[in-house]
């Protein structure tokens, strides 16, 4: 779009309101309202103060610019229709007008365009899982859900179905097209699949969905969280990455002539996935609680696999149609940023490619049902057990920090040992109960 077409729209659809969206580092929207009266001058970029912003700017570079994507244009359905709120999803620059290397949509913007200079495009598409929760008598989140339903269970058992299919049309409103919604396996959990696309678009698109769940499930009275782990004991919730390469406009994970239908690419794509993937969960998996989703005997992974049929693999071979291979990384969760997720997902895997890194072989057998030595033989590790394990594999790693760059390298890994430690000098519950009355 240019500059005349939005100031019309702005005209024409009665806009009082334009929202500036970005993303820290840690995978949390902001933004900053800009009245109709400055709308114009906010299309050349509005000053912030990034120093505010976890992981931007130190004090005495305070001063930096949201620019708006033109083309991420789109109204907010559900703020009123007479004053009208819009929003752009916004670039981070410095005052001189350079891109701010540490905003995490430049990173992966930064990936994709040296990607493109190899011929290669990236598409992807995710399965976002949510729980809904009630909330007490002062509006605050509690871990009660609100129905006893389970895996495709439709009403009047799954509670949550008028919420499920007002965010899908609220999605639809703001240009989503939607796959698929349905009842997840847990009570009160959720899933709403929305259509692949390029893998800037589509971490934009996680973005704005998670602010959809949310938003319109406290118009229902509820909590939506995205929180891998809320229940011990129950379902956690994932997001699986669904992934597709093209050169030249065609899918390079495909080779109609091989026994699965995948190409030497592919297989070397998920060998660079794997050779980075313990410094690579730090991103895919950001929390503390992410890794008690990552536990043997639950439904997402926990040893790096590859495979078509066997139960929670690392990476899973969809049913190849028409020479669409896609390649499904099980273990990442929706509290990750998916710009930053994204970028080095990529990068590993051109790595992979580039270098004709090799996986292991495709698993047969449930890593669960094998022996350490079995395991060992068959080359199968076993993924971080914790945040710490993860972050100890990231800090290591040349190629992540080469994707991220300096400044957002070490801001995350700051931030995020930072959130260790202070989990690590927590005395939790459940230690009271086991150690105190015995030792």
């Amino acid at each position: 779009m240019e500059r005349e077409d939005i100031l019309r729209f702005v005209e024409d659809n009665d806009v009082k309101f334009i929202r500036l969206q970005f993303t820290d580092i840690g995978g949390i929207m902001k933004n900053i309202a800009v009245n109709e009266s400055n709308i114009e001058n906010a299309l050349d970029g509005a000053i912030f103060d990034g120093s505010s912003i976890e992981g931007f700017a130190r004090v005495e570079e305070s001063d930096m610019l949201l620019v708006p994507d033109l083309d991420t244009l789109n109204m907010i359905p559900w703020r009123p229709q007479q004053g009208r709120v819009a929003r752009f999803i916004s670039d981070v620059y410095l005052q001189d007008g350079t891109p701010f290397e540490g905003d995490p949509r430049y990173i992966l913007k930064k990936t994709l365009n040296d990607a493109a200079k190899e011929g290669y495009t990236f598409d992807v598409g995710p399965e976002c899982e949510f729980f809904l929760f009630h909330t007490d008598d002062n509006g605050l989140p509690t871990t009660q859900t609100h129905d006893m339903a389970s895996y495709f269970d439709l009403a009047p058992i799954d509670l949550g179905e008028d919420a499920r299919r007002e965010m899908c049309l609220v999605l639809e409103d703001m240009g989503f097209i939607i796959d698929a919604s349905h009842h997840e396996v847990a009570g009160g959990q959720h899933e709403i699949d929305f259509r692949h696309d390029e893998a800037l678009k589509t971490a934009d698109n996680i973005m704005t969905f998670k602010m959809v769940v949310k938003i319109i499930a406290q118009k229902h009275g509820l909590h939506a969280t995205f929180m891998p782990k809320p229940l011990g004991g129950e379902a956690g919730s994932g997001m699986h990455i669904n992934m597709s390469l093209y050169k030249n406009g065609k899918n390079v994970f495909s080779n109609s002539s091989d026994p699965i239908g995948l190409s030497d690419d592919a297989r070397h794509f998920i060998g660079g996935i794997f050779k980075h993937f313990k410094g690579i969960t730090a991103l895919t998996n950001p929390l503390v609680n992410s890794y008690k989703r990552l536990v043997p005997g639950n439904e997402a992974p926990s040893f790096k696999t590859w495979a078509r049929k066997i139960r929670s693999p690392l990476v899973r071979i969809p049913i190849i149609r028409e020479g669409n291979a896609q390649l499904e990384l099980l273990s990442p969760d929706a509290t990750c940023n998916p710009y930053l997720t994204l970028a080095v997902l990529l990068a590993a895997g051109l790595e992979g490619i580039k270098d004709g890194i090799e996986p292991p072989a495709e698993a047969t057998s449930n890593p669960m049902t094998m022996s350490a030595r079995q395991l060992k033989a068959a080359g199968v590790e076993r993924l971080p057990e914790s945040l710490g394990d993860a972050l100890n594999a990231f800090e290591k790693d040349d190629l992540i920090k080469r994707t991220l760059g300096d400044h957002a390298f070490s801001r995350y890994l700051s931030v995020k040992r930072a959130e260790w430690l202070d989990y690590c000098c927590q005395v939790n519950e459940w230690e009271i109960n086991k150690y105190l009355s015995i030792y």
